[in-house]
């Protein structure tokens, strides 16, 4: 028998795309089930400062279509500590919440896996984060228009590129994960994506400068992803220009403006799939769980699980990469 009467939602860490529409399932499931529901303010710091409030179906009214989140985020240290985490307990329980939905990455999920652990406390995770480095899901919420974004930016640069004949360097996010930088890549044409999951890509970028040039293709696009091993953008730009001089190089680094913007059709469409379905799960008694889509379809993921394996570039995009840069 279910005993989920109360819900709390939260998101949590960099904000993506899509998490607005997110929210807006879980609360609208939630009423839609007669659960009261309660929204918590800047993530884990809001729980452990009680900044807690009741919300209705009008609370989430005409958010879809906004980035950012409706709920501000949050970095906390005090929750990373059990005497926070028995705050936010405590604070959790004069509302009358019994179970928590929340929204972020693989930080967020750490901590909602200690906090589900260490107290019995009922947690469904929805993936939000632009990186899409969460392994139990083909896409985290906002990755898609992070994407958009990039090419949309690169397309662009591209214009520059080729009425100056200059070779551009642009910097993506990702952090340790290339999905961007790679998915990016094929989709605006670039000739090398340089991504921290492949070792001699740097080897690639020497040997297609030396051919391009020979082929007097010297405007060109290099997408590099901010985590990979060799330097940022602004390094690898440099090391270019001291042993290609032939080459005007330039850099771009896009930045927060990959995290911002109304979200795409798809990611409104997956962050309502999953909101709906990690309420689902707490009425079917379901915890300790990230709700993603595989396949297309809804697939739940243990955190333990989401946090322990490394999700893989696609071997089939690397090769399109490869053929199509040539």
């Amino acid at each position: 028998m279910n005993t989920i009467k109360h819900i709390g939602i939260l998101s949590s860490g960099g904000d993506a795309p899509g998490m607005n529409a997110a929210i807006r399932a879980v609360v609208r499931t939630a009423i839609y089930h007669g659960l009261q529901v309660s929204g918590i303010y800047r993530g884990y710091q809001g729980l452990v400062d009680n900044s807690i409030n009741t919300m209705h179906s009008s609370s989430v009214s005409n958010i879809i279509q906004s980035g950012g989140t409706l709920l501000k985020t949050a970095r906390c240290r005090d929750f990373l500590n059990k005497a926070g985490r028995e705050k936010a307990r405590q604070n959790l329980q004069e509302h009358g919440i019994d179970a928590l939905v929340v929204i972020g990455g693989d930080g967020t999920f750490r901590g909602a896996k200690v906090f589900g652990d260490e107290f019995g406390f009922p947690v469904i995770g929805i993936p939000g984060t632009i990186d899409n480095d969460l392994y139990g899901t083909d896409n985290t919420i906002g990755y898609d228009t992070a994407l958009n974004t990039i090419v949309n930016a690169v397309d662009k640069i591209r214009d520059t590129a080729t009425a100056h004949n200059r070779l551009f360097f642009i910097e993506v996010m990702g952090r340790e994960a290339g999905f961007l930088a790679l998915s990016g890549g094929i989709a605006s044409g670039a000739e090398v994506v340089l991504v921290p999951e492949i070792e001699d890509d740097y080897k690639q970028l020497h040997d297609f400068l030396k051919s391009g040039y020979k082929k007097g293709k010297n405007s060109s696009i290099v997408l590099v992803s901010e985590g990979d091993e060799i330097g940022g953008a602004l390094r690898i730009a440099e090391n270019v220009e001291n042993t290609y001089p032939e080459y005007d190089v330039r850099v771009t680094i896009l930045g927060h403006l990959q995290r911002g913007g109304a979200p795409s059709a798809y990611d409104r469409v997956s962050a309502s799939r999953m909101g709906v379905s990690a309420v689902n799960a707490l009425l079917d008694g379901k915890a300790g769980i990230m709700v993603g889509l595989v396949n297309h379809c809804i697939a739940h993921t243990s955190f333990g699980d989401a946090l322990k394996h490394k999700k893989p570039l696609n071997a089939h995009l690397l090769e399109i990469m490869k053929i199509l840069s040539i």
